[in-house]
């Protein structure tokens, strides 16, 4: 049971390496340039879920002070939750420009296969 309870405390570890080698794949594999921002968005949750695993605590409270407690242990350290909340605005913020990009050159390549664009740009 020893062996079971190793693996079933590493789960989130080993979900969140899957993933970025999912999203990693993707990345490098992929023509379409929507197909490579949803890979690299699968990348990013990967990160986050990754930091936010390792900020876990067993047995440990919210970072609100409670009377009588004075161990610092008994509290989680809001510091990595509070950069992943940012890395998350940063994301859809990156996103959308993103996305934006992608329409214009469409709009202009008529196209989003990678290729095709880098060919078309060589003419």
């Amino acid at each position: 049971m020893g062996s079971e309870s190793v693996l079933l405390g590493t789960v989130n570890y080993w979900l969140a390496a899957m993933l970025l080698l999912i999203g990693l794949h993707g990345m490098l594999t992929r023509r379409n340039l929507i197909k490579k921002l949803m890979a690299m968005n699968v990348m990013q949750v990967a990160v986050i879920m990754f930091f936010i695993s390792l900020a876990m605590k067993t047995g440990a409270t919210a970072p609100i002070e409670l009377p009588g407690v004075t161990d610092v242990d008994a509290y989680i350290n809001p510091l990595p939750h509070a950069l992943m909340l940012t890395a998350i605005v940063v994301g859809v913020s990156t996103t959308g420009v993103a996305l934006a990009l992608l329409i214009r050159i469409y709009h202009h390549y008529g196209t989003l296969e990678e290729p095709e664009i880098l060919e078309r740009m060589h003419e």
